[in-house]
């Protein structure tokens, strides 16, 4: 296991990026971090890391770097692009693993791992099952794909940006369980915000109802995250639209690939296609409600 003092690197400085800063940075790690954004990495600043201006500089710096990027693409990008971890000489290069946080294309980061292999760089899967609130809390599952040694190698990152973390096989079943989960956590809230507004058009206490549903049978995860967000319509972000729209993109895609059609998922993703219609692509995703509370009939 590696010294916490070693500099961890960070490449990306969002919603996750941020969280993963705090929980690090609360468990004695030096953060080392960059962002394309300026106002990013003032963050970092604040929370007491250091922000540089490159990837090169962290790849020259950190044996260990995260990753919380938005997409696949992305992901590769700062790893293989021009700029990116590979572009820096192996004679300086420090870094010799990292932990991708990202929602990804399973496939890709199977290829990409291969890719990485020959020039000595681990790769391991680490997406998180949370919204970045709870990322800050220390409330995430973080679903694990990867070699053992990697795993091994990472363990003490890890358990400080969670609790719980699961080791489901070789890399690309990292991002499998990613999209599984937010499969079943985007209907979740799906099914949230319609039993809502039901209850409240039939003229229910919504208060009161909403801590009935809290303790009944129809429980989820969900309720405690976004129930008071959905009827408060505070759509401060912790999980954009957009992201969720990316998500189900990949769900849809590559449950097709396997010939399967997904209809529930398919309607999520169509809500999130409205909500960035409407203007609410960085809303928080609870603003699926506003896309159902739009769905009023002709006579209603």
């Amino acid at each position: 296991m590696q010294d916490s003092r070693t500099p961890v690197g960070l490449i990306g400085l969002g919603l996750i990026g941020t969280a993963l800063a705090q929980r690090l940075l609360g468990a004695g790690f030096a953060v080392v971090g960059t962002d394309i954004a300026a106002d990013a990495r003032a963050r970092l600043a604040g929370l007491g890391g250091t922000p540089v201006d490159s990837v090169a500089e962290i790849a020259r710096r950190c044996e260990r770097v995260l990753i919380a990027v938005f997409n696949s693409d992305q992901v590769e990008s700062v790893i293989e692009g021009d700029g990116g971890i590979l572009s820096v000489d192996p004679a300086s290069r420090r870094t010799t693993l990292v932990l991708n946080f990202a929602t990804c294309d399973p496939d890709r980061m199977v290829a990409l791992a291969a890719r990485l292999a020959p020039s000595g760089l681990g790769f391991l899967e680490t997406p998180l099952s949370g919204a970045s609130d709870q990322v800050a809390r220390g409330e995430a599952v973080c679903l694990v794909g990867g070699e053992a040694a990697a795993l091994a190698a990472a363990q003490d990152i890890v358990a400080a940006v969670c609790a719980k973390s699961f080791h489901l096989g070789p890399v690309g079943n990292g991002a499998k369980a990613k999209l599984a989960t937010n499969l079943i956590l985007g209907l979740n809230r799906a099914a949230l915000a319609e039993g809502l507004i039901y209850a409240d058009l039939l003229g229910l206490p919504l208060d009161a109802f909403f801590e009935a549903a809290r303790n009944s049978a129809a429980y989820s995860q969900a309720m405690d995250v976004k129930g008071r967000k959905m009827i408060t319509r505070d759509f401060a972000t912790a999980g954009k639209v957009s992201q969720s729209a990316k998500d189900f993109a990949l769900i849809l895609g590559t449950a097709r690939e396997h010939g399967q059609a997904l209809p529930f998922a398919a309607a999520y993703a169509e809500a999130m296609a409205g909500c960035i219609a409407a203007g609410e692509g960085d809303w928080d995703n609870s603003a699926i409600i506003e896309h159902v509370r739009r769905q009023r009939t002709r006579g209603g």
